[in-house]
């Protein structure tokens, strides 16, 4: 009731000249659109969105970015079991799939239900990351591409990746179906950071917003309560000389 509430009193606020526009403007502002924007009230009312904590925001985001790069690859190391989907569109078969700890190589194989994850010396296939071609979601893996519009089918669009690779003059496909949507962006955004590509998933994005509030905070905790001011004080204009200088080039007699 009170998202439904700020919605009205947005949208009334904007002075709607008709009714049909009144309900285009209340449609557009959706659940998450308000959340997003007390968000940003609210980051507004901190002075968090102040010109110099942009720009530390801006200068944290590399380091951030490689911390989060760094955890996707260890994701990868540690392997995931991965479903296997029969003609029958049945998930009755498991595979499991991981990457080499020098992230040269992803390893791979079948595995009985019911039993652990293997070890990686156990894994009968082995795909170089070298001969990967490309990453295919959703739609584009051929896994998914020409099948039914039900449930299950998009169900199961919205969990699939696939890598293509060189298989001497052809060019073959792994493909997976992760067992869940955070996976499926752990998986996706460890392959595009293997082949040099950014990291574009909502688990990276919500992951580096996270990190940054927190080093943000953390960076400013001696600044609390200090007001701090929307344009960075005037630098002194130059002395007349620079005789106070000392020149340690100079060797002494």
């Amino acid at each position: 009731m009170q998202v439904v509430r700020e919605q009205l009193a947005r949208t009334l606020a904007l002075k709607p000249s008709s009714l049909e526009l009144f309900r285009t403007k209340v449609n557009a502002l959706t659940y998450g659109e308000v959340l997003r924007l007390r968000q940003t009230e609210r980051l507004h009312q901190e002075g968090t969105l102040a010109p110099p904590i942009l720009e530390l925001r801006e200068k944290l985001k590399p380091e951030l970015l490689g911390l989060i790069r760094q955890q996707r690859l260890l994701r990868l190391c540690e392997g995931t079991l991965f479903h296997k989907i029969s003609s029958r569109r049945r998930q009755d078969k498991l595979w499991f799939c991981c990457l080499s700890p020098n992230h040269k190589v992803l390893q791979y194989g079948d595995v009985e239900e019911g039993v652990g994850p293997p070890t990686p010396e156990s894994l009968p296939e082995q795909l170089p990351v070298a001969d990967i071609r490309a990453l295919l979601t959703g739609k584009d893996c051929p896994h998914v591409r020409e099948k039914g519009s039900g449930k299950q089918n998009k169900d199961i669009c919205e969990l699939a990746f696939s890598v293509s690779y060189d298989h001497g003059e052809e060019e073959t496909y792994l493909n997976f179906i992760a067992p869940s949507k955070r996976e499926f962006h752990l998986w996706t955004d460890g392959l595009s950071a293997l082949l040099g590509n950014p990291m574009g998933s909502e688990q990276t994005r919500l992951d580096l917003e996270q990190l940054l509030t927190m080093e943000t905070k953390l960076r400013l905790l001696e600044l609390e309560n200090v007001p701090i001011p929307e344009q960075p004080p005037p630098v002194p204009p130059p002395p007349t000389n620079f005789n106070f200088c000392y020149d340690c080039s100079i060797a002494e007699p």
